[in-house]
């Protein structure tokens, strides 16, 4: 099996080279037969507005042009049988018309088929929806009133939509409420209070849905929150409780952080490659707390990590599986922290590891291979159809071989052209993609246009396309002018795809140049030119200059250039554009400033340009003040003179010069610089300096060059103009001093060495005829040298290796004279292929209920085939040893890098059954898997029960039930309930605590306090312990008797006052009545009047009416009694006569004075005006009283 693996490698390589260079060019693909080819389609899951027209893209290319047809749900779509339906001409996109036909009748799974008689190509599976934005749903929100200080959470809940809306809180106003690191929003759009402020009192909490696919936006409705202090609670609801503090205890004290959400220590989250992981973390505390995160198993990726949410949300873009893992976020604030550990898986849908399988077009009897290579996690399956038909119900053929990932074809025919299908899928998603293979027989043709006339400089490249078409792909060979020989070899370089290079380009390459194309069905041939051109030159360079202001100044640039090339001279100032100064008087060949002033220093550039090259000088212009008596001036020396050549040797030379004027400052050096025509022509080189002191300089060269050397002088000022070149002189041809550098062996195959190097230049060549003897062999066996000789590349591939064998390598120049001297030898490795064994003695060690630490022993290194890049456990949860725990399976891996023969594996369910495998990698992949062991956790503690509420409560008792334990992490013992009462400061009273079986899941507690509130923890127990508890609170039902009478009490208190307060004014209205009509007595008038003034004229003041006190809203006060004026008490007269001397009536008894009774009965006239106005007032208890002060 593995034999015939390797075979089939070998084949996949050897095709891929013979089919990877015949590709159709795009001005040729119309009118070449061709399979169809779907160049536009709508995405995956496509969401439409319900709004418009449904609009299902599908185009498509081929020769002859496709023709289209649609399935739905599975089966065939007959478009001309709906007329709300049609095709738009010439293509497969779909127009649903939904004005007569509602949206929801349309929606559904799609596909198009695009097909003409070379093959058929088939769409994704296009699932349309209808975009939904619902309303939300109507309910009524009673204001929440809060304690200042507590955490609080405004729900949002939105209606769900698709796609999801986008949630926002805003007030009225349309404005987004303030966040903070105290107040935030979540992921599911909840607004959370870490701790809540007097300011956070509000009636427009507003909760917005957008909907993004029709840009609607749906309103909650308004939240009000109303966050009182406790003085401001007892102040507020005192009047309503007779003065009795209605929360007594103390205000909310600072305390550690808890977090809001997640719940619980940990946590666990799964993404898919490539999405965006986002987690949260919301704390409540107080003060606030502040939120950090880290990853315990690595760092974070910090080009990929960002925070947002003032800390509390940690977003990682282009999941990778290396994010996987556990991360932690800590809440913290001055009194401690508290941490909770999220659990990250990272899964992957299919996706391409070097690209969709690719378009094949072969000639008659040439092989070929698709590659459909796609990876994922879990791995996916893949599977072939031709023309959309499975490949296993398509018609056979043998030039046709599946091979999992591939498709190899074996000396195709006519006739076979198709398109062919991958479907590569997992759990996670799928991909689908076209490739056909168009088996073509076309004769050749040259694409490049004839007679195009190429230009270079010389002493440039030169390269001289020959594009071209063909199947069998055709063979180029180029000629020149007479077609006397091919042109093959030094200086020409044929490429791959026709192009002729010729590296440094002589005046005698120019002339007439043929390509021609043939293959076993024809030639073809075309022409071009190529002329070589003269280099553009500045042969006068722009000098330094210093100038006194008002002065004028000219820089000269003088340049040589090919005649048949027009020129364009520009200037520059500091490297920038000229200033628009008419003092600026630019020439052919100079630059003219007058009137200097200071602001035309600088440095000053001219620029030939032509359409092939250019060439560039600078020089600085220095602008002094005008001085009445002349200054001395600097200038840089003037270039040296007389060069001469002495001393002459094979790679020596002497050269003396005669020194220029040096213009008022010292020479401190002179540079001497080389040309070499030969390899490099027109370059300058800097080759050695000397001192100004000397005129003569012993220069070392290297052989096969043509020197020409020139000096320049350097004082204070700058360096002067080069001198003219000397002679030319040619150093003879040698074998080479140094063999090539940077010398590496690798593998790109597991059966290939690729053996690279840096190449010598043409200075280091030493000689013509330059190529590279290239040696190889396998280290430690002491066998001969293999050598090649290379020329014109820098890299040799060396095929049929053995896989991951080291290689020793040498790499040695040579040219026409000889070999360079002995290479150093160079290691290397040829190349990697899987792992053939899987570790052994793979045995796991039991640390505690969450962890186990797994030990194997190393696989031969022999046996990895490559770099040993580390071990991967692959682990999985079989089931819990419990036996109502359902069966699950969900595998996780752990990778150790490097040489590690154990590792630890964290995370574990207690009380569970695992199963386990280790497999090695290296840089090509995974080798197989260690046999699978198990291993079973011991319990743990038992998370907490998964519920408990509170039913049948009554006077003195009530009923608990609960549910078990999620994660039950063993067999369960039994039960702990522990309650105890609570006040109403919220202290809490002695702890009971009961012993419960563990099949038991509720109990009845009898004997408890009526009208109290208890608080429960309930946890369970397992034999390692007891795990966390789940508390709830409940109150017993109030006596009825008690009730009954605390309620009699109560309106005995205000109905028994409101009583006597009716009776009161009653009782004054009878003794008014009676007093009215039995006045009497013996009393003098004016006694009377003094004595009982009319409280009509009674200063009153607002105090005094204390009986006005009374209002129907103090239920629970007593009735108070009235007080008399601020002026005193009016008493009674010490005689105990009859006030009926006050009647109305002439009944009673007087004097037999007349003028006494006319004067008393004018008054008393009045005076029962005013008494007959007070009666009229008699409901108000006020003029009541004010009555009966008078009479009293």
């Amino acid at each position: 099996m593995e034999r015939r693996g390797m075979d089939a490698a070998l084949l996949l390589l050897f095709l891929g080279h013979l089919t990877a260079a015949l590709e159709v060019p795009l001005d040729l693909q119309q009118g070449l037969p061709q399979p169809p080819t779907l160049t536009h389609q709508s995405p995956k899951d496509y969401i439409i507005d319900p709004r418009e027209n449904i609009i299902i893209h599908c185009e498509a290319k081929g020769k002859p042009h496709p023709s289209f047809s649609w399935t739905r749900n599975g089966t065939h779509f007959d478009i001309d049988q709906d007329p709300n339906v049609n095709m738009r001409p010439h293509s497969g996109t779909m127009v649903v018309d939904i004005s007569r036909e509602k949206v929801e009748h349309y929606e559904g799974v799609y596909q198009c088929t695009a097909r003409n008689k070379h093959g058929t190509a088939v769409s994704n599976n296009i699932v349309v929806r209808q975009s939904r934005s619902p309303l939300w749903s109507k309910e009524r929100i009673k204001p929440i009133v809060v304690q200042e200080g507590v955490s609080l959470v405004l729900p949002c809940r939105p209606p769900a939509g698709l796609p999801p809306p986008i949630i926002f809180w805003m007030d009225n106003n349309f404005q987004r409420l303030p966040q903070s690191s105290r107040v935030s929003q979540s992921l599911n759009g909840d607004l959370y209070f870490s701790n809540v402020l007097r300011e956070d009192s509000r009636n427009d909490y507003i909760c917005y849905a957008r909907f993004p696919h029709t840009q609607t936006i749906q309103q909650k409705q308004p939240i009000t929150v109303k966050v009182l202090n406790l003085d401001a609670i007892n102040d507020t609801m005192a009047a309503f409780y007779n003065d009795t503090d209605l929360f007594s205890e103390d205000p909310v004290d600072e305390r550690r952080p808890t977090f809001l959400t997640p719940s619980g220590p940990s946590s666990s989250k799964m993404v898919l490659r490539g999405q965006v992981l986002e987690m949260e973390c919301i704390a409540e505390g107080l003060p606030t707390p502040e939120i950090s995160w880290t990853k315990i198993s690595g760092d974070l990726p910090a080009k990929r990590t960002a925070f947002l949410h003032y800390q509390k949300t940690l977003r990682i873009v282009n999941v990778s599986e290396s994010d996987a893992g556990d991360y932690r976020c800590t809440a913290r604030n001055r009194h401690g922290f508290v941490h909770h550990t999220i659990h990250v898986t990272v899964k992957a849908a299919p996706y391409w590891i070097s690209g969709a399988p690719k378009n094949l077009v072969l000639a008659p009897g040439e092989n070929g291979v698709l590659t459909c290579r796609a990876s994922g996690t879990p791995k996916p399956s893949i599977t072939w159809a031709m023309n959309g038909i499975p490949i296993e119900n398509s018609p056979k053929d043998f030039s046709r071989k599946v091979e999992d990932d591939t498709v190899i074809f074996t000396d195709v025919q006519v006739g076979s052209s198709a398109v062919y299908q991958c479907n590569v899928s997992n759990d996670y998603g799928y991909l689908l993609s076209n490739a056909f293979v168009n088996v073509l027989s076309e004769p050749p043709r040259v694409l490049t246009p004839a007679h195009k006339v190429y230009q270079v400089i010389r002493n440039h490249q030169a390269l001289i396309d020959c594009t071209s078409f063909g199947s069998p792909i055709p063979k180029i060979t180029w000629f020149k002018d007479s077609r006397a020989s091919t042109l093959d070899g030094d200086p020409y370089i044929l490429h791959d795809n026709g192009t002729l290079e010729i590296h440094v380009a002589q005046m005698h390459n120019s002339g007439k140049y043929t390509c021609v194309a043939r293959n076993t069905l024809g030639i073809s041939e075309n022409h071009v030119y190529l002329e070589v051109k003269e280099p553009t030159r500045i042969l006068k360079q722009p000098e330094y200059k210093i100038v006194q202001r008002g002065r004028s100044v000219v820089f000269e640039c003088k340049v040589k250039h090919d005649p048949s090339l027009i020129p364009t001279m520009t200037w520059l100032k500091d490297d920038g554009e000229l200033p628009d100064d008419e003092r600026l008087i630019v020439d052919s060949d100079s630059l003219t400033i007058t009137d200097v002033t200071e602001n035309d220093a600088g440095v000053y550039t001219c620029i030939m340009n032509t359409t092939l090259d250019h060439d560039s000088a600078s020089a600085e212009l220095t602008v002094v003040e005008a001085t009445p008596t002349p200054a001395v001036l600097y200038e840089q020396p003037d270039p040296p003179t007389d060069l001469e050549l002495t001393d002459q040797k094979k790679r020596s030379v002497q050269i003396t010069w005669t020194p220029g004027d040096e213009h008022n400052s010292p020479i401190q050096k002179f540079l001497i610089q080389y040309e070499d025509s030969l390899h490099h022509r027109g370059h300058w080189h800097n080759l050695t300096e000397v001192p100004g002191t000397k005129t003569t300089a012993h220069l070392k060269l290297s052989p096969y060059a043509q020197y020409t050397f020139r000096v320049m002088a350097l004082n204070a000022v700058g360096y002067s103009r080069p001198s003219f070149p000397s002679r030319v002189y040619k150093t003879e041809p040698a074998a080479p001093d140094e063999n090539p550098t940077g010398v590496q062996g690798f593998g790109t195959e597991h059966n290939n060495l690729v053996i690279s190097w840096k190449p010598l230049s043409g200075l280091q060549s030493n000689g013509p005829g330059l190529h590279y003897r290239v040696m190889w062999r396998q280290k430690f066996l002491d066998s001969e040298w293999t050598s090649v000789t290379v020329a014109n590349n820098s890299k040799f591939v060396v095929s049929g290796t053995p896989t991951f064998v080291p290689y020793e390598l040498k790499v040695q120049a040579v040219n026409d004279y000889g070999a360079g001297p002995e290479p150093v030898i160079a290691h290397g490795y040829s190349g990697e292929d899987l792992p053939v064994a899987a570790p052994e003695n793979v045995q796991a060690m039991i640390l505690n209920s969450t962890l186990a630490e797994v030990h194997w022993d190393p696989v031969p290194a022999k046996l990895i085939r490559g770099h040993l890049k580390g071990y991967k456990v692959y682990y999985w949860r079989e089931r819990s040893l419990h036996k109502h725990n359902p069966h699950h399976v969900e595998k996780q891996i752990l990778t150790f890098s490097g040489n590690h023969t154990r590792g630890m594996l964290p995370g574990l369910h207690a009380f569970s059954l695992y199963s386990f495998n280790v497999r090695v990698y290296n840089g090509k992949g995974e080798g197989p898997a260690s046999p699978t062991q198990k291993f079973e956790t011991p319990e743990g503690v038992p998370s907490a029960p998964s519920s408990l509420v509170i039913t049948n409560s009554n006077l003195d008792s009530l009923t608990l039930e609960w549910n078990p334990p999620h994660d039950r992490n063993g067999r369960l013992t039994g039960y702990t309930l522990k309650y105890q009462p609570v006040n109403n400061s919220n202290e809490l009273g002695p702890v009971e605590e009961l012993a419960l079986p563990a099949n038991e899941t509720s109990v009845t507690l009898l004997n408890l306090k009526y009208s109290t509130r208890y608080k429960f923890y309930l946890n369970a127990k397992t034999v390692r312990g007891a795990g966390p508890a789940i508390s709830q609170e409940a109150v017993t039902i109030m006596d009825e008797a008690v009730a009954s009478r605390q309620v009699d009490i109560a309106t005995q208190g205000w109905f028994i006052g409101l009583m006597c307060a009716i009776a009161l004014l009653i009782l004054i209205l009878l003794i008014i009545c009676f007093i009215q009509r039995n006045k009497g007595g013996k009393y003098p008038v004016k006694e009377k009047e003094d004595a009982h003034t009319d409280p009509e004229f009674q200063p009153m003041k607002e105090e005094d009416c204390t009986f006005g006190e009374y209002s129907d809203n103090e239920d629970h006060k007593p009735l108070k009694g009235s007080r008399t004026p601020s002026n005193g008490t009016v008493k009674r007269d010490d005689s105990d006569d009859s006030l009926v001397d006050y009647g109305e009536g002439g009944d009673g008894q007087f004097n037999e004075d007349g003028s006494f009774i006319g004067q008393y009965s004018g008054k008393s006239a009045s005076r029962d005006t005013a008494e007959g106005h007070e009666s009229s007032e008699a409901p108000s208890p006020i003029n009541a009283m004010n009555s009966l002060n008078s009479f009293v």
